[in-house]
Parts: structure tokens; C-alpha cells; sequence
């Protein structure tokens, strides 16, 4: 930090700006990831404009979806909450706070051993035979800076949204994990429009017993 710089926040790396850290960027930005560390505050600190930048952009984390268009359990877009906390941390001086408040730092999975999802491939309109339980979806083909957007239309005429993809990176190929699996009954119609495909992992459910008389 130069030494002219005001502090003019309470906002601090320690207590609160680690744990986005932490929490949406370390799986990739940390030794042996796919970007350089960001788990220090001597590392973070003099990148601290530059981050700021890029999350208010929406560059990173890059997550591609938008929020609110489908639900995603490991959703690593930043809220609000979180592009204000770290705007004002860098607005104000970007102080690094009492360590003793560092939570641990998270065990992050190999990226290596993530294997991208197969399953149905839908471009266009699909139009399904039988029911089944959507789990997780991946863009395929989406070009740079690309989009895509899915819906499935469900025979009484509702429509749920499965995904929409915007500025698509595709040097960052994903999945997307729904929170609560989909169930699609027989005659739903998937609609993909957009650039590429969506991958679409499934699971066949169960057919429910009739109790016993």
C-alpha cells in the first residue's frame, strides 16, 4: 500500500474481503490453480483496483449465467452485497486489518478431476418421449462472448427456465448443477436458442408404487 494512501473504510482484507476471496475466486486464483493467487493480502493487495474492475464488469468470477434466470447450487456469481463490500474496500484504501480475524483457508478440489457432464444434447426444440429429472445442465459450442438461453415448456402450457448464458468464456467450460432436480413429464418441449447447445444430465425417475389395497 503506498504510503500516502487515506484509509477512509472499516472494511478490512482480515475480516471481510478474504472470505469472498475465499469463498468465489480461490478455486481458481491460488497456487496450482488455472490463475495466479489471490489468497494473501500481499498477493491480492496490489491487484485490488484491477479485481474491483473485473467483478463490477461481471468478468469474474466468470460464471456466465444470469442470476435469477434458474437456480444453481454451486453459484459462484458474486451478489450485490459482495460487489459493494469489495468496491468500498478498494474505494477506501484497501486495508489489510488484524490477521487474527483470517478465517482458515478452504480445501479446494482439483480442477483436474472435474469431468464435464454427457447427456441429451438439445440445439433448437426438443420435444421429450418420456419424463425425466433434469440434475445438471453445461453450454456446448457457445461462442466468445456468446449467449444462450434455455426453457423447457411444459405441456400445460408453463414454462421453466433451465439457463441463460451472456459474454460466454468458453476457456472456462462448466457445469451447471441445478438446486433442486427438474421433473420434466413426457410432451415437455426444451427450447434452446443462442449459439452452441446445451448438454442436459438426467435421471429417469421412479415410478411411484400404488399401495397395497
Amino acid at each position: 500500500m503506498a504510503a500516502h494512501e487515506t484509509i477512509t473504510t472499516k472494511l478490512t482484507w482480515s475480516a471481510e474481503i478474504s472470505r469472498i476471496i475465499y469463498k468465489k475466486c480461490g478455486s481458481c486464483h491460488r497456487q496450482g490453480g488455472t490463475a495466479f493467487s489471490l489468497l494473501s493480502y500481499e498477493e491480492a493487495r496490489p491487484w485490488a483496483k484491477a479485481i474491483k474492475e473485473e467483478v463490477l464488469e461481471r468478468r469474474m468470477p466468470p460464471w456466465s449465467a444470469v442470476k435469477g434466470f434458474g437456480e444453481f447450487a454451486d453459484d459462484q456469481a458474486l451478489t450485490m452485497e459482495e460487489l459493494h463490500l469489495l468496491s468500498d474496500w478498494v474505494e477506501g484504501g484497501a486495508p489489510e486489518g488484524d490477521p487474527k480475524y483470517l478465517p482458515d483457508r478452504p480445501i479446494f478440489k482439483d480442477p483436474s478431476k472435474t469431468r464435464l457432464i454427457q447427456g441429451l444434447a438439445v440445439a433448437g426444440t426438443h420435444r421429450l418421449n418420456s419424463r425425466i429429472s433434469v440434475t445438471t445442465v453445461r453450454p456446448e459450442g457457445v461462442s466468445a462472448g456468446g449467449s444462450l438461453k434455455a426453457v423447457a415448456v411444459l405441456p400445460d402450457g408453463r414454462i421453466e427456465p433451465l439457463i441463460w448464458i451472456y459474454n460466454y468464456q468458453p476457456k472456462w467450460p462448466r457445469n451447471y448443477m441445478l438446486r433442486n432436480p427438474l421433473l420434466l413429464p413426457a410432451g415437455t418441449t426444451v427450447q434452446v436458442t443462442g449459439s452452441g447447445k446445451l448438454v442436459i444430465a438426467t435421471v429417469r425417475p421412479k415410478r411411484q408404487r400404488s399401495p397395497a389395497p
